[in-house]
């Protein structure tokens, strides 16, 4: 009895505190992205290698009739592909397993149209089982496109027999190359061609079935959905949130693929599909964009919420050319150079408020610095001021704002804006942004200041922030100064080179 009255005075005189308890973090805002879907949204690039007898026959969309005996890499190295991809930054790769024209690049039981037919390797070799092995051996996820339209097949426009060979091709890819990470089809078909209804609900619920973490892309998802456009551009405000329903495949409004949807009640964020070259087969008389030029794409599709799906296609011997080799390693090297110093990372950080305290690490402000999306900053909830403010501790020059949004949580900011103090003491708007997601990359001109405040003008829930940076491009900014002189294109060698010459002057100076 003595001891229950001693704990019950004890607790009278120092009563528990429910302020020591931690407060769980936000809920997250619906939809969100699957574990796949997080997974490849935060790959950011892949590259796609658009290959067959298009690549021998200088064609585009092949016929279906040309017979398969020209496809003759007598060079091919998968492994060069999958190193030239890993070495430029992208780590995921898709194969036209087969385009139009229904050529296969395995050897196929449905259909005598493919390797197997071919006179390279005897008609034993098999491109997507060695693409397979090399991506395998160096990390980098794997995703095949086989074209829903079949040009060869004369059972294409006959709906039961065709869906069954279709399904029959898939489970051949699903089953025989290891792990799957994305699978790509779309809708193309030329005007003219047989009437075709596809099974599309029986294709994707097998390949979740036989890949449970593939991602399903087509213009309407399931799991990401195109942009719209073949010029890797999304629209300057870019939802991974979609209805569905309100989208058709081969019939999807382009502009509502390139905004999504504030109010969509399904996740599917968006790719963005560009050609390194003018074609998406490789022909002998075309170029490689310049690297500026796909600088820019950057940060229209990842710097707009995206992914970037860069077509870069291998060569008649088997290989991707030296002269797309080079522009790759120039893109490389443009963001590593813009990227690799956040210039705001030794900034001193004011929040105007943080979640639960302002000792609860979880929430706190300085998460922006650190590296992935999983740690964040939180303001207080049921709050409307919602701002960062930045002491740089010295004067910066910069012209890129990098910000990132917790996707697992749900998107939310829906616009924000960035102000810096001026000399003589008022504020000024740098830029406004709308959408952010998983990043988003802004560009305006070059400004200086010790001072920053970041701004959240609207959100669909308390906004959270992942990631802040501020970089200086030098690159587009020389470039446009050399093609507005010359009024020529020019590669990002040409710019680099340019920039190592002023930054030698500067240094002797």
């Amino acid at each position: 009895m003595n001891l229950i009255l001693f704990c019950l005075s004890i607790s009278l005189i120092f009563p528990i505190s429910h302020c020591a308890l931690q407060k769980p973090p936000p809920l997250p805002i619906l939809p969100i992205p699957t574990a796949s879907q997080l997974q490849w949204q935060l790959s950011s690039m892949a590259l796609f290698f658009h290959f067959g007898t298009n690549t021998f026959t200088d064609s585009e969309w092949g016929t279906g009739q040309v017979d398969p005996s020209v496809f003759n890499p007598t060079r091919l190295n998968t492994t060069q592909w999958v190193q030239v991809a890993k070495d430029s930054g992208f780590n995921r790769v898709i194969l036209t397993a087969k385009h139009h024209d229904g050529f296969c690049l395995w050897p196929s039981e449905y259909t005598d149209y493919s390797v197997k037919s071919a006179s390279w390797r005897n008609g034993s070799g098999d491109v997507v089982k060695e693409l397979a092995v090399a991506a395998r051996e160096a990390g980098v996820d794997l995703g095949l496109y086989l074209s829903p339209w079949d040009r060869h097949e004369v059972c294409y426009g006959k709906t039961l027999e065709y869906n069954e060979l279709y399904l029959g091709q898939m489970t051949e890819l699903l089953t025989r190359y290891g792990e799957i990470k994305e699978v790509w089809l779309d809708g193309a078909k030329g005007e003219g061609e047989k009437d075709m209804e596809y099974f599309f609900d029986s294709w994707f619920s097998l390949i979740h079935q036989l890949q449970p973490g593939a991602i399903i892309f087509s213009d309407a998802g399931p799991d990401t959905r195109w942009i719209g456009d073949e010029a890797g551009v999304a629209g300057s405000t870019c939802w991974s949130l979609f209805n569905r329903s309100s989208a058709q495949i081969g019939g999807t409004d382009p502009k509502y693929s390139q905004g999504g949807d504030p109010s969509g009640h399904d996740w599917v964020p968006a790719e963005c599909d560009v050609s390194i070259r003018p074609g998406w087969f490789w022909h002998a008389l075309e170029a490689p964009k310049s690297a500026i030029k796909l600088l820019d794409i950057y940060y229209k599709s990842v710097g707009r919420n995206c992914l970037l799906l860069l077509n870069v296609p291998p060569n008649s011997s088997g290989l991707i050319s030296d002269e797309d080799i080079q522009v790759l390693q120039e893109f490389s090297e443009l963001r590593r150079s813009i990227f690799s110093d956040n210039l705001a990372g030794n900034a001193i950080l004011n929040a105007s408020s943080t979640r639960g305290s302002i000792v609860d690490s979880r929430f706190d402000p300085y998460n922006i610095f650190k590296e992935g999306i999983y740690t964040y900053w939180a303001p207080e909830e049921n709050l409307s001021d919602w701002a960062l403010h930045l002491n740089l501790q010295e004067s910066v020059s910069f012209n890129v704002l990098q910000v990132q949004e917790p996707i697992h949580m749900g998107q939310r900011i829906m616009a924000f804006h960035l102000e810096i103090l001026n000399e003589d003491g008022d504020w000024r708007r740098v830029v406004n942004g709308t959408t952010v997601g998983y990043q988003r990359l802004l560009q305006f001109p070059s400004v200086e200041s010790q001072y920053l405040k970041f701004v959240i003008d609207k959100s669909r829930a308390d906004p959270l922030i992942s990631h802040l940076g501020i970089y200086m491009d030098q690159f587009s900014i020389l470039n446009s100064a050399i093609n507005r002189s010359s009024r020529t294109n020019f590669y990002g060698s040409q710019v680099l080179r340019q920039l190592t010459h002023n930054h030698s002057i500067t240094a002797s100076i």
